[in-house]
């Protein structure tokens, strides 16, 4: 009725109203929140949307447009094996290592193409859980024990969590297979192992100009090797997606090299890396839309927007919201917000049930950034958080998030959001209580 309507834009009216009246803003600890905010919001803009949610976007385009829909049931679908879908999904972070936000586009791309929602549903939770450059983290800082109850609760939790979401939605399931029974699935375009390479490419170049520095004091061995390298290896998979795109997609070469010369002259100009990711983002996604060769070029890049458009806005909205609340935490940066750091860490001490739980509630809402969440929780141990929570929010805290929270509701809907985000926290809770039993 037109008077709800009304009364709703009423509501918005006089909140707003209500907020801007009451702000405390004489108060230091609001001040403080809101400058953890816009720390937050600044740091996640120049450290993860662009070397992070830009890849992620234009790989979730290519499963989008040229993973073909029969790739996906076979592997993923209802009717697929179901030891071969959650073999695939529970493992994929090991490849991936994205974080919370990055694993969405991925996960929206295959969720649109068929996958059923257990198979979905595990792969959105090991996609940032079995990052294995975080597994290898947490082994060393945090322990051996602790990486190995990390990783074997990651994979257990992707599989039971995929499982149970299956088995609440059976119905639904059913229908979808039923549904899928009767697809005709169009005959492959290219080759597999050629939608593989341009694939695993961009995957490349996601995880290596992403790849993480070691610890304080560590200046040897093959991952710090990686870290000084990572440019260099970076370029490399560049080149071999020049190739793919010439290759592969067809596109002309001359626009192919025009755009990499862009790039690497943008390298050399500029000592941010950031700079040379936009150009080369910019000039793929000027080659593509002009590409009149293959219309599934033009697409890709349209529905990589697409992904940006659906989740750029949920994320931006969750992050402001995530760092008023619980404050901007990354590198050196500790600022606390509106509720106070010390209050969660004297509510995760010890082994009870509650404090469990609350670690894995504030996991779940809490955003880590990829290998932020050991150092964060080297801190909180040593300020008093037992072994169990410790885990409980390892478990749960980098594979979900407020903005992780928005987007998929936005994908799967409000009910399964909230029956997905309380398997996750329940497990989390129980697995910490039986960690910190043992140890």
């Amino acid at each position: 009725m037109e008077w709800k309507k009304e009364f709703k834009i009423l509501f918005w009216i006089v909140f707003f109203f209500l907020l801007a009246f009451f702000m405390p803003l004489e108060s230091l600890r609001f001040q403080e929140a809101v400058d953890a905010t816009l720390d937050l919001t600044r740091w996640y803009a120049q450290e993860h949307v662009i070397l992070c949610l830009l890849p992620a976007f234009f790989i979730a385009g290519v499963i989008s447009v040229f993973v073909s829909q029969g790739a996906v049931l076979k592997y993923f679908g209802a009717q697929a094996k179901k030891w071969v879908a959650y073999s695939v999904a529970s493992v994929s972070g090991t490849i991936l290592a994205v974080c919370s936000c990055t694993i969405l586009p991925l996960f929206s791309s295959i969720h649109k193409r068929g996958a059923g929602l257990g198979p979905a549903v595990a792969f959105l939770y090991s996609g940032p859980a079995i990052n294995i450059l975080a597994i290898i983290l947490t082994a060393r800082i945090l322990g051996f024990e602790m990486g190995v109850a990390r990783i074997i609760g990651a994979v257990v939790f992707a599989v039971v969590i995929g499982s149970s979401m299956a088995l609440i939605y059976r119905k639904e399931e059913k229908q979808k297979a039923d549904e899928q029974m009767k697809v005709v699935v169009p005959p492959e375009k290219r080759p597999m192992w050629q939608t593989s390479f341009h694939f695993f490419t961009l995957v490349l170049i996601l995880v290596f100009a992403n790849w993480g520095k070691p610890g304080e004091g560590v200046e040897s061995g093959a991952w710090y090797w990686i870290w000084a390298n990572k440019w260099y290896i970076t370029s490399l998979f560049g080149l071999l997606l020049v190739y793919s795109l010439i290759a592969i997609l067809k596109i002309k070469w001359q626009y192919v090299l025009f755009a990499a010369f862009a790039t690497v002259l943008s390298a050399f100009i500029s000592s941010s890396p950031l700079v040379p990711m936009v150009v080369a983002i910019a000039g793929l996604s000027i080659i593509t839309l002009t590409d009149k060769r293959d219309t599934d070029n033009k697409e890709w890049t349209i529905a990589s927007w697409d992904f940006t458009k659906q989740i750029m806005p949920l994320l931006a909205l969750g992050v402001i919201v995530a760092g008023f609340l619980l404050g901007s935490t990354h590198d050196d940066v500790q600022m606390a917000g509106i509720i106070p750091s010390e209050w969660i860490s004297a509510l995760v001490g010890g082994n009870s049930v509650f404090s469990n739980l609350f670690a894995s509630i504030v996991g779940a809402f809490m955003y880590f950034a990829t290998l932020t969440e050991v150092p964060i929780l080297q801190g909180l141990i040593a300020s008093g958080m037992g072994k169990g929570p410790a885990l409980a929010l390892l478990l749960a805290g980098p594979s979900l998030s407020l903005p992780n929270m928005l987007v998929i509701r936005g994908i799967m809907g409000t009910q399964k959001t909230v029956v997905y985000v309380g398997l996750v926290v329940v497990m989390a809770t129980i697995s910490g209580l039986i960690y910190g039993t043992m140890f």
